[in-house]
């Protein structure tokens, strides 16, 4: 009886596997491929724009941020700035952002030498990459993060949650022990039985991968599920904090006949507060009538994403109105902040960004072997058909 009923359930298991990697095996394949070729974005376009990132360090000292995108707004009409990225290194040019058109598109971002505001050129690969990104994403559905292209990608990852933890019941060898049974694949096989092999036993290798890939991406499409994450790993005030609807923010009195806010108030607070221990300085403009930049830093020797300060400035006073440092976090708060460098293995370094990279690149192999499986399936439970020429009783 108890035979009977494990087989049972691994009967329904496979319908469920098979029906949801048939469904979904188009836009997972798409997703994960296209993560695999942003594992090393960062270390891409910094080196196909080494030459431009870089100018020769002078006596004089750089321009204010106010200062540098008057005179470059001076030389050429240039759109509306959302954001800039500054350095503590001499020789590092300023990044410039702008922010989106009536249209709703934005500009190419630009390099500029901190000295004179000169262009320096538009950084190579970056309109290639937010295409990828916008499909990793979204699909490249209309509305981006506010269309239906994210609550998408998410039920993929719902989905692909599904198959894992089916193909792992499924994949269960009678001797659990063996380490052979679990990851050797068997070459010699051909045909069905060779499809089986590799897309058991290396859907095996990579299965834990796949489960970091997908819980942390389930962060980026659901706020319920990022709500929940908040609340499990921060502490009590900040994860209620967060969990807060967001409020527009109130433009002070002062600044309702003030020209258009600026950055160098913020910028020197923010270099009041830190000092030279930053490298490198993400200040961004607030996106609605607010006058709150948010600067987000990195102390040197700090690469990952993770590891950043973020301040908030009122852009009028100059005024510090919070600063949240990665060194107070607790270790849930750091796993929160972490949650992109996880995702993408960052947080291993560059061997953790080349395993996850070649896990997403085998994407495609589960959805051919698998489908390929479901074929020869139906296949073998197709009723035999008699020789031609042959009488069937009957006829």
């Amino acid at each position: 009886m108890t035979l009977l009923r494990g087989h049972t359930i691994k009967a329904v298991l496979l319908q469920v596997h098979s029906i949801v990697g048939l469904v979904l095996a188009l836009l997972v394949s798409l997703i994960a491929l296209t993560g695999a070729i942003m594992s090393f974005e960062d270390e891409i376009v910094d080196h196909l724009n080494a030459g431009t990132m870089q100018v020769a360090p002078r006596q004089t000292p750089p321009l204010m941020p106010d200062a540098l995108i008057a005179r470059l707004k001076a030389a050429q009409d240039l759109g509306k700035v959302s954001a800039v990225t500054l350095s503590s290194d001499p020789a590092a040019a300023v990044h410039i952002r702008f922010a989106r058109d009536d249209q709703g598109s934005r500009p190419g971002s630009l390099y500029v030498d901190p000295y004179d505001a000169r262009v320096l050129g538009s950084p190579r690969g970056e309109a290639f990459f937010a295409t990828v990104r916008r499909l990793h994403r979204w699909l490249l559905i209309p509305g981006d993060a506010k269309g239906w292209g994210r609550p998408i990608t998410g039920t993929v990852a719902l989905g692909l949650i599904v198959m894992l933890v089916s193909g792992l019941v499924l994949r269960w060898p009678r001797r659990a022990g063996s380490v052979k049974m679990w990851l050797k694949p068997n070459l010699a096989l051909s045909g069905r039985g060779l499809h089986r092999s590799l897309h058991a036993v290396i859907g095996t290798w990579v299965l834990p991968v796949y489960l970091v890939m997908t819980l942390t991406g389930l962060w980026f499409s659901f706020d319920w599920y990022r709500d929940g994450v908040t609340w499990l790993l921060s502490r009590p005030q900040l994860a209620a904090a967060k969990m807060q609807p967001k409020m527009p923010s109130k433009r002070p009195l002062a600044a309702e006949t003030a020209q258009p806010i600026g950055f160098d108030r913020a910028w020197t607070t923010f270099e009041r507060e830190e000092g030279g221990r930053f490298s490198r300085a993400l200040l961004t403009l607030p996106a609605g009538p607010g006058t709150v930049i948010r600067i987000r830093s990195w102390e040197k020797g700090r690469t990952l994403e993770t590891t950043r300060d973020e301040f908030r400035i009122e852009a009028v006073t100059g005024q510090l109105l919070s600063a949240e440092r990665y060194a107070d976090k607790t270790f849930g708060e750091k796993i929160i902040a972490a949650i992109y460098d996880i995702h993408r293995g960052a947080i291993l370094g560059w061997p953790g960004k080349l395993a996850f990279m070649i896990a997403a690149a085998l994407m495609p192999l589960f959805s051919v072997t698998g489908i390929l499986l479901y074929l020869s399936r139906r296949k073998l439970r197709r009723p035999a058909q008699p020789p031609l020429g042959r009488l069937v009783p009957g006829e």
